[in-house]
């Protein structure tokens, strides 16, 4: 069984939407072609399900699919291109046929699951031989900022327990070439990219989003709950985020892994 921790507030989905195809998913578009038919796991709403949609061309095929019914209800909504469709589904039991895509696409998903390994044996039944995996996630531990600001670290130390309170692994872009091998692929081409947070535009929308969610988010709860910070400590988290955002030389770099898994043929 496995919770997404973050929740689907604002705060959550104002990131998720900021999601493109060219800034989170740079592995997997040279190997897109039109026609293809592709699943995109955990899509939220939408935005690089629609852009994977607009690679592939209307003689192509994109399914979304999340756990969340309301979430992929918005992203249907907001979604105009007749070759993209979205589901409610479940990355560890996909109710599609085996072999039914060229491509399997997952953004920040298996960082949040129980059996990380498990859900890649299900993208790669779901994908046809000599077809794609593609997967990418964030590493909390290998991120980095500055100026150096303590209650960021108290920010990805609460963030981090809380993960793993739920059997997840908050660390994960350095954990999926392990994992991938262990579902069994043979042939995975592993990579890395950055997102970078230093303009003074991205420090004041990374640097709010980031000061909203830790307050008004599903964390927040959780963390209370957990006694795992008091709210006195959220909110001066909070007050961290917003003072890095003001700083005139604010930087901030999210790593993440990434990997290409070619389907046995």
């Amino acid at each position: 069984m496995s919770t997404y921790l973050q929740g689907h507030h604002d705060s959550v989905l104002r990131s998720h939407r900021w999601r493109t195809a060219e800034n989170s998913a740079g592995h997997l578009l040279p190997h897109l072609r039109p026609g293809m038919r592709v699943l995109d796991v955990g899509c939220g709403p939408g935005t690089i399900t629609r852009d994977l949609g607009a690679r592939v061309g209307p003689e192509g095929e994109v399914l979304g699919v999340d756990s969340a019914a309301d979430v992929v209800a918005q992203a249907a909504e907001g979604c105009d291109l007749p070759q993209v469709r979205f589901a409610v589904g479940d990355a560890l039991h996909l109710d599609l046929p085996d072999g039914a895509y060229d491509v399997v696409h997952a953004h920040q998903v298996l960082q949040h699951l129980t059996d990380p390994v498990a859900a890649l044996r299900e993208m790669q039944r779901v994908t046809r031989p000599g077809g794609l995996v593609a997967v990418r996630d964030a590493d909390y531990a290998a991120m980095t900022w500055h100026p150096a600001v303590p209650a960021l670290d108290r920010w990805r130390q609460v963030y981090r327990a809380a993960a793993r309170a739920h059997d997840a692994e908050p660390d994960a872009g350095r954990r999926l070439l392990g994992w991938a091998q262990a579902a069994g692929f043979a042939d995975i081409v592993p990579s890395a990219s950055v997102w970078c947070f230093a303009t003074p535009e991205d420090r004041d929308w990374w640097g709010g989003m980031q000061a909203d969610r830790i307050v008004a988010s599903r964390i927040a709860g959780e963390a209370v709950d957990r006694g795992l910070a008091s709210a006195d400590e959220l909110a001066a988290m909070a007050d961290g985020w917003r003072a890095w955002a003001a700083a005139e030389d604010g930087w901030f770099a999210v790593l993440h892994g990434e990997l290409l898994c070619r389907v046995a043929e």
